[in-house]
C-alpha cells in the first residue's frame, strides 16, 4: 500500500514537472453574448496552452454555447469538459480555479486533493453564497487571483490565509485607435438595463437639440462588432458602481473615444483626472455628456483628453506582459506543489526504508 502511494506521488510530480497537470477553469455560460469576465478567463487558459500548460475550460450544462461566436474560434480550441452527469478526474498534481460567483462550489469541493485557487474579478459577488463567517482558506483555497491592487487589498482584509495574485486584463489589440472620423453616435454600457433606459431617455428629454444623435447599446455584440462601434461613435458612457476594474472604457480609449463615466464603489487604478471625464453622481451624467455633445459638434475637444486616454490603454495592450505575469504565477502554482511533493516523497521513503 505504502509502495503504491509513493509511486503515485512519484508519478504527480512526474506531471508537474512536465506541464501535464490539469488546470480546470470553470466558466459560466453566457449563452453566446460577449462578457469581459469570461474573455479574461479564456485569454488566461489560452495563453497557458500556446506555452505547454494543460488548461481545461469547464461548464456545467452540456448545452454550453461557448464563445467562439463572439470571441473568436480559436479559444474553442481550448479543451472542454462538461461536469453535468458526470463524474470530474481530478488528481492531486492537478489545479482547479473558480471564480468567486460560484461560492456554493467551494465548499462542494473541499475536500478534492488538487490544488484550488478563486479567481475574482467581481468584489462585489465574493460573499454572496459564502455562509457568515465562511472564508475560502477554510475550503483549502489558500491561493486567488484578482485584476488589480485595489481589488486585492480588499480581499485581503477579508479572506485571511489566502494568498492573491495580480493578473491584470489584457485589451486585445483589435481594440485600436481610429483611422476616420467619428459618427454621431454614442456608445453605452450600463450594468443595469434600466440605467441605460434612463440616461437615453433623459438626455433626449433635457436636451431635444440633440435627439438626432444615435445611442448605441454595447451589449450582446462580437468582439469584431464591439470594436467597430466603439470606433464610430464619438464618445462612450460608462456606468456599473460594481465593477472593479472595467474594460469597457479601456477598450474606448484605445479606439480614440473619450469615455465618460460614473466612478465605481470601488475606484479602478487606471481612472485619473485626465484620461476620462469622471463624475460620481449618476445624475450629473446627461448634463457632462449634453455639454461634451456641444463641444464635439464645435470641433473644441482638447487634443490631450484623447492622447492621455490612449496612453491609459495602451498600458494594458501589452500582450507580452500579460502572458508573462500568467506564465510566472503558474510556474510558480506548479513549483510550489512539486516541492510538496517531492518533500512528502522523501519522508514516505525514509520511512519506507526504516
Amino acid at each position: 500500500m505504502e509502495l503504491e502511494r509513493i509511486e503515485k506521488i512519484e508519478e504527480s510530480i512526474t506531471k508537474l514537472s512536465n506541464r501535464e497537470s490539469r488546470i480546470y477553469f470553470l466558466v459560466q455560460d453566457t449563452k453566446g453574448n460577449g462578457k469581459g469576465s469570461v474573455r479574461y478567463i479564456y485569454q488566461m487558459a489560452l495563453k497557458l496552452k500556446e506555452n505547454g500548460f494543460n488548461p481545461i475550460i469547464m461548464h456545467e450544462a452540456k448545452d454550453y454555447v461557448g464563445v467562439s461566436e463572439w470571441l473568436g474560434s480559436e479559444y474553442m480550441d481550448i479543451p472542454h469538459k462538461c461536469i453535468e452527469g458526470q463524474n470530474l478526474e481530478i488528481s492531486p498534481d492537478d489545479f482547479i480555479i473558480i471564480p468567486e460567483i460560484y461560492g456554493h462550489v467551494l465548499e462542494q469541493i473541499s475536500n478534492f486533493p488538487c490544488g484550488k485557487i478563486v479567481l475574482c474579478q467581481a468584489y462585489d459577488h465574493m460573499l454572496e453564497t459564502l455562509a457568515p463567517g465562511a472564508n475560502w482558506a477554510q475550503f483549502g483555497f489558500r491561493k486567488a487571483i484578482t485584476t488589480g491592487q485595489t481589488q486585492k487589498e480588499y480581499i485581503n482584509g477579508l479572506m485571511k490565509g489566502t494568498d492573491v495574485d495580480i493578473v491584470e486584463p489584457f485589451i486585445p489589440l483589435n481594440f485600436s485607435e481610429k483611422t476616420i472620423p467619428s459618427k454621431p453616435i454614442i456608445s453605452i454600457l450600463c450594468r443595469e438595463p434600466r440605467e441605460t433606459a434612463k440616461i437615453i431617455k433623459s438626455f433626449y428629454l433635457k436636451y431635444p437639440q440633440f435627439r438626432w444623435i444615435t445611442f448605441r447599446d454595447m451589449k450582446g455584440l462580437t468582439q469584431e462588432e464591439y470594436s467597430n462601434h466603439l470606433k464610430d461613435s464619438f464618445v462612450s458612457v460608462w456606468v456599473d458602481d460594481e465593477s472593479a476594474f472595467g474594460t469597457f472604457p479601456l477598450e474606448s480609449m484605445a479606439s480614440r473615444t473619450p469615455v465618460i463615466g460614473k466612478v465605481p464603489n470601488m475606484k479602478p487604478e487606471w481612472i485619473t483626472d485626465y484620461n476620462g471625464i469622471w463624475s460620481y453622481e449618476f445624475n450629473n451624467i446627461i448634463d457632462i455628456l449634453a455639454e461634451f455633445t456641444q463641444n464635439w459638434l464645435e470641433d473644441n475637444i482638447s487634443e490631450s483628453l484623447y492622447q492621455n486616454s490612449l496612453d491609459t490603454a495602451k498600458k494594458y495592450q501589452n500582450e507580452n506582459n500579460f502572458t508573462e505575469n500568467i506564465l510566472n504565477i503558474f510556474n510558480e502554482y506548479f513549483n510550489v506543489r512539486h516541492e510538496s511533493f517531492a518533500l512528502q516523497l522523501d519522508k514516505m521513503k525514509v520511512t519506507e526504508e526504516n
